[in-house]
């Protein structure tokens, strides 16, 4: 907790805003996405999706393939505490909206789906658009599945199975975005980077979930940030988003959300 609050000092002195940005794609991203104030109709189910499932009192037991809940140590779990600790925020869940709705994302892969709430705000965007979402957790990713569908979700596709064999089958498609959530570690997540390099075209998107979770991971974040493929790069202080476009120079933004 004390390297994440000194990381959050750190981010907060350096960070701007749009009046701070030089880069057209970069301004452009931050003005009309990131500081998007529309009120679009789907913020209403991605809020009631969240706060619903923060209520659910059943009992599953959890199996954690990644670097696992910070505050939930026992295998039996309720679905509200594991939505309470483990799920995407509304605000960061509606930015994750406005982003795939921004890059008009068709095809999206999700390293960890936990309970959801990340994946039904992207599915919202475009029910004709195609989300492979990966859960290591068989009874979670059950639970999942009976949900999206009951929901009218049907765009989602709920993959069971760890992450390292799942990616060796999808290492070939081509992904418009790509958001790992599955592991907070250093190797794991430049494995993952790694691998799915080869699932890229130009303007592909990757969103690296707590950059700053610990010092392996934040360690992660520089090594993807000076790889020769990568180009532009945005630290959100929650996210690393980063890009490929081989039209733009290297340059790395922290910006404020």
């Amino acid at each position: 907790m004390f390297y994440q609050v000194k990381q959050y000092i750190k981010y907060l002195l350096k960070a701007t805003n749009q009046h701070g940005v030089h880069s057209p794609f970069v301004y452009d991203l931050v003005t009309k996405c990131f500081y998007d104030k529309t009120k679009y109709p789907e913020y209403y189910k991605i809020k009631d999706f969240i706060i619903r499932l923060k209520s659910v009192k059943l009992k599953i037991s959890v199996s954690d393939f990644g670097a696992g809940s910070k505050k939930l140590h026992t295998k039996q779990r309720k679905i509200s505490d594991i939505a309470k600790t483990s799920g995407t925020t509304i605000k960061r869940a509606k930015l994750l909206f406005r982003i795939v709705n921004y890059f008009k994302a068709q095809n999206i892969l999700e390293l960890g789906t936990s309970i959801g709430f990340a994946t039904q705000a992207m599915s919202r965007v475009n029910p004709n658009s195609k989300i492979d979402t990966i859960e290591g957790c068989p009874q979670i990713s059950d639970y999942n599945k009976k949900h999206f569908h009951a929901i009218l979700l049907d765009n989602i596709n709920q993959i069971t199975g760890n992450i390292n064999d799942v990616i060796k089958d999808l290492n070939s498609k081509n992904y418009d975005l790509i958001f790992f959530d599955g592991n907070h570690k250093k190797e794991p997540t430049l494995h993952y980077f790694e691998s799915l390099l080869s699932t890229t075209h130009n303007n592909s998107v990757f969103i690296f979930d707590d950059i700053y979770w610990s010092k392996g991971m934040t360690q992660a974040w520089e090594t993807i940030k000076q790889h020769p493929k990568v180009t532009v790069t945005i630290d959100t202080f929650y996210w690393g988003i980063v890009f490929f476009r081989k039209e733009q120079a290297k340059e790395h933004f922290i910006i404020r959300v």
